[in-house]
Protein backbone atom coordinates (compact mmCIF):
# COMPACT_ATOMS: atom_id res chain seq x y z
CA UNK A 1 0.00 0.00 0.00
CA UNK A 2 1.28 3.47 -0.85
CA UNK A 3 0.20 6.35 1.38
CA UNK A 4 -0.76 9.75 0.08
CA UNK A 5 -2.60 12.83 1.26
CA UNK A 6 -2.33 15.50 3.97
CA UNK A 7 -2.64 12.96 6.77
CA UNK A 8 0.72 11.56 5.75
CA UNK A 9 2.76 14.73 6.18
CA UNK A 10 5.92 14.39 8.25
CA UNK A 11 5.30 15.20 11.95
CA UNK A 12 6.29 18.74 12.81
CA UNK A 13 7.34 17.94 16.38
CA UNK A 14 9.59 14.99 15.51
CA UNK A 15 12.75 16.58 16.94
CA UNK A 16 11.96 17.01 20.64
CA UNK A 17 11.01 14.07 22.84
CA UNK A 18 11.89 13.05 26.35
CA UNK A 19 13.72 9.74 26.51
CA UNK A 20 11.55 6.98 27.96
CA UNK A 21 12.44 3.51 29.16
CA UNK A 22 10.53 1.78 26.36
CA UNK A 23 8.92 2.97 23.14
CA UNK A 24 6.63 0.48 21.39
CA UNK A 25 5.55 0.91 17.77
CA UNK A 26 2.71 -0.96 16.10
CA UNK A 27 -1.00 -1.31 15.46
CA UNK A 28 -3.54 -1.34 18.26
CA UNK A 29 -7.17 -2.22 17.71
CA UNK A 30 -10.44 -2.06 19.56
CA UNK A 31 -11.26 -5.56 20.79
CA UNK A 32 -14.79 -6.85 21.27
CA UNK A 33 -14.86 -9.57 23.92
CA UNK A 34 -17.88 -11.87 24.30
CA UNK A 35 -20.17 -11.65 27.30
CA UNK A 36 -20.46 -15.44 27.32
CA UNK A 37 -18.88 -18.49 25.75
CA UNK A 38 -19.98 -19.71 22.33
CA UNK A 39 -19.42 -19.34 18.61
CA UNK A 40 -19.21 -15.84 17.19
CA UNK A 41 -22.39 -16.67 15.33
CA UNK A 42 -24.18 -17.29 18.64
CA UNK A 43 -22.74 -14.67 21.01
CA UNK A 44 -25.39 -11.95 21.44
CA UNK A 45 -23.24 -9.16 22.86
CA UNK A 46 -19.67 -8.07 23.41
CA UNK A 47 -17.75 -5.81 25.76
CA UNK A 48 -15.28 -3.33 24.34
CA UNK A 49 -11.59 -3.53 25.16
CA UNK A 50 -8.27 -2.84 23.48
CA UNK A 51 -5.64 -5.09 21.96
CA UNK A 52 -2.31 -4.75 20.23
CA UNK A 53 0.94 -6.60 20.83
CA UNK A 54 3.14 -3.53 21.12
CA UNK A 55 0.78 -1.28 23.08
CA UNK A 56 0.06 -4.21 25.42
CA UNK A 57 3.77 -4.33 26.25
CA UNK A 58 3.85 -0.56 26.80
CA UNK A 59 0.79 -0.69 29.09
CA UNK A 60 2.12 -3.52 31.24
CA UNK A 61 5.52 -1.84 31.57
CA UNK A 62 3.85 1.44 32.55
CA UNK A 63 1.89 -0.39 35.24
CA UNK A 64 5.20 -1.85 36.41
CA UNK A 65 6.59 1.64 36.97
CA UNK A 66 8.51 2.26 33.73
CA UNK A 67 8.16 5.29 31.47
CA UNK A 68 6.73 4.15 28.14
CA UNK A 69 5.55 5.56 24.82
CA UNK A 70 3.28 4.07 22.18
CA UNK A 71 3.95 5.18 18.59
CA UNK A 72 1.13 4.28 16.23
CA UNK A 73 -1.63 5.42 13.91
CA UNK A 74 -5.41 5.31 14.40
CA UNK A 75 -8.41 6.64 12.57
CA UNK A 76 -9.98 10.01 13.33
CA UNK A 77 -13.00 8.15 14.70
CA UNK A 78 -14.57 7.13 17.98
CA UNK A 79 -12.66 3.87 18.13
CA UNK A 80 -9.42 5.80 17.70
CA UNK A 81 -10.47 8.11 20.53
CA UNK A 82 -11.14 5.11 22.75
CA UNK A 83 -7.81 3.48 21.97
CA UNK A 84 -5.75 6.58 22.70
CA UNK A 85 -7.69 7.31 25.89
CA UNK A 86 -7.45 3.72 27.13
CA UNK A 87 -3.71 3.40 26.48
CA UNK A 88 -3.11 6.82 28.05
CA UNK A 89 -5.07 5.73 31.12
CA UNK A 90 -2.48 2.99 31.68
CA UNK A 91 0.19 5.68 32.03
CA UNK A 92 1.61 5.45 28.50
CA UNK A 93 2.72 8.53 26.55
CA UNK A 94 0.54 8.66 23.41
CA UNK A 95 1.68 12.02 22.09
CA UNK A 96 3.31 10.35 19.05
CA UNK A 97 0.12 8.58 17.95
CA UNK A 98 -1.10 10.02 14.63
CA UNK A 99 -4.73 10.33 13.49
CA UNK A 100 -5.74 9.45 9.93
CA UNK A 101 -8.98 11.09 8.71
CA UNK A 102 -9.19 8.85 5.66
CA UNK A 103 -8.75 5.37 7.17
CA UNK A 104 -10.49 3.59 10.05
CA UNK A 105 -9.18 2.23 13.31
CA UNK A 106 -8.88 -1.56 13.17
CA UNK A 107 -11.22 -3.72 15.24
CA UNK A 108 -11.52 -7.42 16.02
CA UNK A 109 -13.93 -9.81 17.66
CA UNK A 110 -13.03 -13.00 19.49
CA UNK A 111 -14.86 -15.78 21.26
CA UNK A 112 -14.39 -16.76 24.87
CA UNK A 113 -12.84 -19.98 23.60
CA UNK A 114 -9.46 -19.37 25.16
CA UNK A 115 -10.27 -21.83 27.92
CA UNK A 116 -9.26 -25.44 27.51
CA UNK A 117 -11.76 -27.46 25.53
CA UNK A 118 -13.34 -24.50 23.72
CA UNK A 119 -12.97 -23.56 20.08
CA UNK A 120 -11.22 -20.23 19.65
CA UNK A 121 -12.33 -17.81 16.93
CA UNK A 122 -10.95 -14.39 16.06
CA UNK A 123 -12.38 -12.13 13.36
CA UNK A 124 -10.15 -9.20 12.34
CA UNK A 125 -11.38 -6.11 10.52
CA UNK A 126 -8.07 -4.34 9.91
CA UNK A 127 -7.61 -4.28 6.11
CA UNK A 128 -6.99 -0.70 5.02
CA UNK A 129 -6.69 0.45 8.62
CA UNK A 130 -4.96 3.66 9.63
CA UNK A 131 -2.08 1.66 11.09
CA UNK A 132 -1.48 -0.12 7.79
CA UNK A 133 -0.67 3.29 6.29
CA UNK A 134 2.30 3.92 8.62
CA UNK A 135 5.45 4.88 6.73
CA UNK A 136 8.91 6.10 7.65
CA UNK A 137 7.74 9.53 6.45
CA UNK A 138 4.51 9.91 8.42
CA UNK A 139 5.70 8.23 11.63
CA UNK A 140 7.56 10.10 14.34
CA UNK A 141 10.84 8.19 14.18
CA UNK A 142 12.45 10.49 16.72
CA UNK A 143 9.75 9.55 19.23
CA UNK A 144 10.35 5.87 18.57
CA UNK A 145 14.10 6.23 18.99
CA UNK A 146 13.99 8.42 22.10
CA UNK A 147 14.00 5.37 24.38
CA UNK A 148 16.34 2.98 26.12
CA UNK A 149 14.46 0.15 24.37
CA UNK A 150 12.42 0.17 21.16
CA UNK A 151 9.96 -2.73 21.07
CA UNK A 152 8.64 -4.00 17.72
CA UNK A 153 6.87 -7.08 16.41
CA UNK A 154 6.57 -8.97 13.15
CA UNK A 155 2.86 -8.15 12.97
CA UNK A 156 3.62 -4.61 11.83
CA UNK A 157 5.77 -5.82 8.95
CA UNK A 158 2.85 -7.82 7.56
CA UNK A 159 0.37 -4.92 7.42
CA UNK A 160 1.64 -3.30 4.19
CA UNK A 161 4.72 -2.68 2.07
CA UNK A 162 5.07 0.74 3.71
CA UNK A 163 4.95 -0.80 7.17
CA UNK A 164 7.63 -3.29 6.17
CA UNK A 165 9.85 -0.46 4.92
CA UNK A 166 9.30 1.30 8.25
CA UNK A 167 10.35 -1.82 10.15
CA UNK A 168 13.48 -2.14 8.02
CA UNK A 169 14.34 1.46 8.81
CA UNK A 170 13.93 0.92 12.55
CA UNK A 171 15.96 -2.32 12.66
CA UNK A 172 18.79 -1.00 10.49
CA UNK A 173 22.09 0.06 12.14
CA UNK A 174 21.73 3.65 13.30
CA UNK A 175 24.03 5.88 15.40
CA UNK A 176 22.69 6.02 18.93
CA UNK A 177 20.05 3.39 18.19
CA UNK A 178 18.21 2.16 21.27
CA UNK A 179 18.26 -1.50 22.14
CA UNK A 180 15.83 -2.99 19.62
CA UNK A 181 13.50 -5.67 20.99
CA UNK A 182 11.68 -7.77 18.38
CA UNK A 183 8.89 -10.27 19.02
CA UNK A 184 8.62 -12.44 15.89
CA UNK A 185 4.85 -12.90 16.33
CA UNK A 186 4.47 -14.98 13.17
CA UNK A 187 0.82 -14.75 12.08
CA UNK A 188 0.44 -16.92 8.95
CA UNK A 189 -2.92 -15.37 8.06
CA UNK A 190 -1.36 -11.94 7.69
CA UNK A 191 1.28 -13.29 5.31
CA UNK A 192 -1.12 -15.31 3.15
CA UNK A 193 -0.48 -13.12 0.10
CA UNK A 194 3.23 -12.68 0.88
CA UNK A 195 5.12 -15.97 0.47
CA UNK A 196 8.37 -14.29 1.51
CA UNK A 197 6.96 -13.45 4.93
CA UNK A 198 9.05 -16.00 6.86
CA UNK A 199 12.24 -14.69 5.24
CA UNK A 200 11.22 -11.12 6.04
CA UNK A 201 10.75 -12.00 9.70
CA UNK A 202 14.12 -13.74 9.84
CA UNK A 203 15.87 -10.71 8.32
CA UNK A 204 14.17 -8.32 10.76
CA UNK A 205 15.08 -10.53 13.70
CA UNK A 206 18.71 -10.51 12.60
CA UNK A 207 18.72 -6.73 12.88
CA UNK A 208 17.45 -6.69 16.47
CA UNK A 209 19.34 -6.82 19.75
CA UNK A 210 16.78 -8.89 21.68
CA UNK A 211 14.46 -11.40 19.98
CA UNK A 212 11.48 -13.35 21.33
CA UNK A 213 10.32 -16.36 19.31
CA UNK A 214 8.33 -19.48 20.04
CA UNK A 215 9.81 -22.82 19.02
CA UNK A 216 6.49 -23.55 17.28
CA UNK A 217 6.79 -20.29 15.31
CA UNK A 218 10.34 -21.07 14.27
CA UNK A 219 9.30 -24.53 13.13
CA UNK A 220 6.33 -23.28 11.11
CA UNK A 221 7.99 -20.21 9.60
CA UNK A 222 11.58 -21.32 9.16
CA UNK A 223 11.60 -25.10 9.44
CA UNK A 224 13.92 -24.86 12.43
CA UNK A 225 13.63 -27.41 15.22
CA UNK A 226 15.16 -26.86 18.63
CA UNK A 227 16.60 -23.83 20.36
CA UNK A 228 20.16 -24.43 19.17
CA UNK A 229 19.06 -24.53 15.52
CA UNK A 230 17.20 -21.27 16.03
CA UNK A 231 20.25 -19.67 17.61
CA UNK A 232 22.44 -20.88 14.76
CA UNK A 233 20.08 -19.15 12.33
CA UNK A 234 20.02 -16.00 14.49
CA UNK A 235 23.57 -15.39 15.73
CA UNK A 236 23.33 -11.61 15.43
CA UNK A 237 20.98 -10.61 18.30
CA UNK A 238 22.78 -10.29 21.61
CA UNK A 239 19.87 -11.97 23.41
CA UNK A 240 17.57 -14.63 21.99
CA UNK A 241 14.60 -15.94 23.98
CA UNK A 242 13.16 -19.20 22.64
CA UNK A 243 9.77 -19.95 24.20
CA UNK A 244 8.66 -23.56 24.72
CA UNK A 245 5.04 -22.89 25.69
CA UNK A 246 4.14 -24.18 29.13
CA UNK A 247 7.52 -25.85 29.59
CA UNK A 248 9.65 -22.73 29.87
CA UNK A 249 12.15 -20.69 27.89
CA UNK A 250 15.75 -20.95 26.77
CA UNK A 251 17.71 -17.71 26.80
CA UNK A 252 20.89 -17.23 24.78
CA UNK A 253 22.82 -14.20 25.96
CA UNK A 254 25.75 -13.16 23.77
CA UNK A 255 28.35 -10.44 23.96
CA UNK A 256 27.44 -8.13 21.07
CA UNK A 257 26.99 -4.46 22.09
CA UNK A 258 23.37 -3.34 21.65
CA UNK A 259 22.51 -1.25 18.61
CA UNK A 260 25.48 -2.20 16.47
CA UNK A 261 23.44 -4.17 13.95
CA UNK A 262 25.85 -7.08 13.59
CA UNK A 263 28.13 -9.45 15.43
CA UNK A 264 29.10 -13.03 16.03
CA UNK A 265 28.16 -13.74 19.65
CA UNK A 266 25.90 -16.73 20.27
CA UNK A 267 26.13 -17.04 24.04
CA UNK A 268 25.31 -19.91 26.35
CA UNK A 269 21.77 -21.20 26.79
CA UNK A 270 19.95 -20.88 30.11
CA UNK A 271 16.73 -22.87 30.52
CA UNK A 272 14.17 -21.40 32.93
CA UNK A 273 11.05 -23.51 33.57
CA UNK A 274 7.62 -21.94 33.41
CA UNK A 275 5.27 -21.71 36.36
CA UNK A 276 2.26 -23.88 37.10
CA UNK A 277 -0.68 -21.61 36.30
CA UNK A 278 -4.45 -22.15 36.53
CA UNK A 279 -5.23 -20.56 33.17
CA UNK A 280 -8.34 -18.42 32.76
CA UNK A 281 -7.59 -17.19 29.22
CA UNK A 282 -4.52 -17.77 27.07
CA UNK A 283 -4.45 -14.31 25.52
CA UNK A 284 -1.85 -11.64 26.09
CA UNK A 285 0.62 -14.00 27.74
CA UNK A 286 3.32 -13.54 25.11
CA UNK A 287 3.13 -9.76 25.33
CA UNK A 288 3.15 -9.94 29.13
CA UNK A 289 6.21 -12.22 29.09
CA UNK A 290 8.05 -9.74 26.87
CA UNK A 291 7.10 -6.89 29.22
CA UNK A 292 8.33 -8.75 32.29
CA UNK A 293 11.58 -9.74 30.58
CA UNK A 294 12.15 -6.18 29.37
CA UNK A 295 11.44 -4.74 32.82
CA UNK A 296 14.06 -6.99 34.37
CA UNK A 297 16.47 -6.21 31.53
CA UNK A 298 16.11 -2.48 32.17
CA UNK A 299 16.91 -3.16 35.82
CA UNK A 300 20.06 -5.08 34.90
CA UNK A 301 18.94 -8.37 36.43
CA UNK A 302 20.68 -11.65 35.52
CA UNK A 303 19.33 -13.92 32.79
CA UNK A 304 17.50 -16.34 35.09
CA UNK A 305 15.68 -13.52 36.86
CA UNK A 306 14.79 -11.80 33.59
CA UNK A 307 13.09 -15.00 32.42
CA UNK A 308 11.40 -15.54 35.77
CA UNK A 309 9.99 -12.01 35.73
CA UNK A 310 8.71 -12.78 32.23
CA UNK A 311 6.98 -15.92 33.52
CA UNK A 312 5.46 -14.06 36.49
CA UNK A 313 4.09 -11.26 34.32
CA UNK A 314 2.72 -13.83 31.86
CA UNK A 315 1.05 -15.61 34.79
CA UNK A 316 -0.74 -12.38 35.66
CA UNK A 317 -2.15 -12.24 32.11
CA UNK A 318 -3.07 -15.93 32.04
CA UNK A 319 -5.18 -15.65 35.19
CA UNK A 320 -7.53 -12.91 33.94
CA UNK A 321 -10.04 -13.04 31.06
CA UNK A 322 -8.79 -10.07 29.00
CA UNK A 323 -5.64 -9.19 27.06
CA UNK A 324 -4.20 -6.91 29.74
CA UNK A 325 -3.53 -7.63 33.39
CA UNK A 326 -1.86 -5.62 36.12
CA UNK A 327 1.59 -7.11 36.71
CA UNK A 328 2.61 -8.23 40.19
CA UNK A 329 4.10 -5.57 42.43
CA UNK A 330 7.85 -5.31 41.89
CA UNK A 331 8.79 -6.33 45.43
CA UNK A 332 6.50 -9.35 45.32
CA UNK A 333 7.83 -10.41 41.92
CA UNK A 334 11.42 -9.96 43.11
CA UNK A 335 10.80 -12.26 46.07
CA UNK A 336 9.22 -14.93 43.89
CA UNK A 337 11.96 -14.65 41.26
CA UNK A 338 14.56 -15.19 44.01
CA UNK A 339 13.09 -18.55 45.10
CA UNK A 340 15.38 -21.57 44.93
CA UNK A 341 14.79 -23.94 42.03
CA UNK A 342 12.73 -26.43 44.05
CA UNK A 343 10.43 -23.73 45.47
CA UNK A 344 10.02 -22.17 42.01
CA UNK A 345 8.98 -25.50 40.54
CA UNK A 346 6.42 -26.02 43.34
CA UNK A 347 4.89 -22.56 42.92
CA UNK A 348 1.34 -22.54 41.50
CA UNK A 349 -0.57 -19.37 40.65
CA UNK A 350 -4.29 -18.97 40.05
CA UNK A 351 -6.92 -16.26 39.55
CA UNK A 352 -6.54 -13.36 41.96
CA UNK A 353 -2.91 -14.03 42.87
CA UNK A 354 -1.89 -10.46 42.06
CA UNK A 355 -4.83 -8.91 43.97
CA UNK A 356 -2.91 -9.33 47.22
CA UNK A 357 -0.37 -6.89 45.79
CA UNK A 358 -3.00 -4.24 45.21
CA UNK A 359 -4.55 -4.71 48.65
CA UNK A 360 -1.15 -4.56 50.32
CA UNK A 361 -0.24 -1.40 48.44
CA UNK A 362 -3.46 0.26 49.58
CA UNK A 363 -2.76 -0.75 53.19
CA UNK A 364 0.91 0.19 53.00
CA UNK A 365 2.21 -3.27 53.82
CA UNK A 366 4.24 -6.01 52.13
CA UNK A 367 2.22 -8.83 50.50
Amino acid sequence: MTSNGPADAAPRDAAAHDTVDVAALGESMVAFLPTRAGRLADVPSFERGIGGAESNVACVLACAGHSTRWVGRVGADGFGDHLVEAVTAHGVDTSAVRRDPGRPTGVYFRTAGDRAGDTHEVAYYRAGSAASAMTARNTDLAAARAARVLHLSGITAALSADCLALMRELTAPHPGRPLVSFDVNHRPGLWRDHPNGPRVLLDLARGADLVFVGDDEASEAWGLHGARAIRDALPEPRTLVVKHGGDGVEVFDGDRPAGTGGGTGTGAATFVPALHVDVVAAVGAGDAFAAGFLSATLRGLPVRDRARHGHLTAAAALTVPGDLARPPARGHADRLAALDDRAWERLRLGPGWTEADARAAEEGRTP
